[in-house]
């Protein structure tokens, strides 16, 4: 890489800064850094970079302030948005902002410089991605890599009004990503209309995308109105696109051509303005090959593609995925959100999740109706969703050793409360081997016991464990 080009670095985390230096250093780039926005657009007077990398969330001027004035001073300069809060609306947001691209952290050194050398050799070519619209799809979450690539796939086509192909096992999110894709484009103020396609009879489907005149067919006493005529002006999701008839796949396939169509039963044609984004959970390209599905309808819909990643390939979501699907289950049954402690969680991770994401919610509510108390435990996991049977034996041997010695205590004593001896040894025993785990961080080993960081340090006090 010529030395000569220079990359700028914008972040309030002096650490960031200096990792981000060195790497840049190491591979030919000359840089400088700053710790405010502010100062950066000061320095911008004088000089420019070949390429910027900022933060989001800094005092002063933040990242996404930054690059709207940046849009207007500098507005060839690439932009490289490095975020701890990699969620959906930060994505979109930059890239509605004209950033080049963004990086979630913590980030990959490696992948940090490789996009600066794609920045920088890109310089001066337009930048595609930008948009009117904001919004939130508050249930599209994730942090994995795989879902930072859906991410980017959002921001990039914000724009845009592409036909889109969304591909990914059952219950995986589809849906959910279709409908930020209406939110964040051109036609967010227009209808979203979905329709699974598999869920409606092949004879009544024609009917039910076209609508149909009156006396059309037995039973058809008025005129309906079909789901691309509600979608004008907006979107059409077609779920499970794989599985339509090769007939309405030939009508489906002039209306993408042509912009037009005719009621079942009509003589005039009917023109409409409709974005279709589809779905399936079938590999199209094999059923192409085999004859299922037309060549010509897969290429029209397959313009621009998005796949959803099953849950197995992002288990480091499932902690903030199942504690926000705890949060609608309590809200539905009027009760707390109930929490997850440490040994369920990691059960729950270890799961594959074949059902996805539409599985995770309904364990979410079912455990929030069987578990006895406010924490879910390991005992309170079915063997369904990940249980271990050695787990639940060892949960069982000590639970049967509590009862002998509370049986003993009772044989020798009856007069001393049992709870008055058994609970200060339980206690400490669990407080014990939570700040082993945690290396001593109590914040972390109170968030193992299900405690606030103030009641671990009062009881830590009151058994003397200091």
């Amino acid at each position: 890489m010529d030395n000569e080009l220079e990359v700028w670095v914008v972040d309030d985390d002096q650490s960031v800064r200096w990792v981000l230096e060195k790497a840049l250093r190491q591979a030919d780039f000359a840089t400088r850094s700053f710790e405010r926005g502010e100062h950066l657009l000061d320095a911008l007077n004088n000089t420019e970079p070949d390429v910027l990398i900022t933060d989001v969330r800094m005092p002063g001027i933040d990242g996404l302030a930054l690059l709207e004035q940046l849009s207007r001073r500098a507005p060839e300069l690439p932009v490289i948005v490095v975020t701890a809060h990699s969620d959906l609306e930060n994505a979109v947001a930059a890239y509605q902002g004209g950033a080049f691209e963004y990086l979630p952290k913590p980030f990959d050194v490696d992948e940090a410089v490789e996009l600066v050398r794609k920045a920088a050799r890109e310089r001066g070519h337009e930048l595609e991605l930008d948009a009117d619209t904001t919004g939130g799809i508050p249930s599209l979450i994730g942090q994995a890599p795989a879902m930072q690539e859906v991410f980017r796939s959002i921001g990039r086509l914000s724009r845009s009004s592409m036909t889109v192909l969304i591909t990914g096992e059952s219950g995986t999110g589809k849906e959910l990503v279709a409908r930020a894709l209406h939110q964040h484009s051109p036609r967010a103020n227009k209808p979203f209309v979905a329709l699974n396609t598999s869920a409606i009879a092949s004879e009544l489907l024609e009917s039910e995308l076209f609508g149909h005149e009156k006396g059309a067919f037995t039973g058809a006493d008025a005129r309906r109105i079909g789901r691309f005529e509600q979608a004008d002006g907006g979107t059409l999701f077609l779920d499970e696109i794989g599985d339509m008839s090769p007939a309405l796949q030939t009508r489906l396939l002039r209306v993408l051509a042509e912009s037009e169509f005719f009621r079942v039963g009509g003589q005039t044609s009917i023109k409409v303005d409709v974005r279709v984004i589809a779905a399936t959970n079938q590999d199209l390209a094999r059923a192409v090959q085999d004859g299922r599905f037309r060549e010509d309808l897969y290429h029209r819909l397959n313009v621009m593609r998005i796949n959803t990643p099953p849950l197995r390939q992002r288990r480091e979501d499932i902690p903030e995925l199942f504690n926000h699907y705890l949060a609608d289950a309590g809200k539905e049954l009027g009760a707390p959100a109930k929490t997850v402690n440490s040994a369920a969680m990691e059960m729950l991770q270890g799961y594959d999740w074949p059902g996805n994401v539409r599985q995770l919610v309904n364990a979410a509510r079912r455990l929030t109706v069987t578990a006895p108390g406010n924490v879910i435990t390991a005992l309170d996991i079915p063997e369904d969703l990940g249980a271990r049977p050695d787990a639940r034996e060892a949960q069982g041997e000590w639970t049967q050793s509590l009862a002998n010695w509370a049986q003993k205590e009772l044989v020798s004593d009856e007069s001393r409360p049992l709870l008055d001896t058994a609970l200060p040894e339980f206690e400490k025993t669990l407080i014990r081997i939570a700040l082993t785990k945690a290396k001593g961080h109590r914040q972390q080993a109170a968030r193992m016991l299900g405690w606030g960081r103030n009641t671990l340090t009062r009881k830590i006090r009151s058994l003397d464990l200091e």
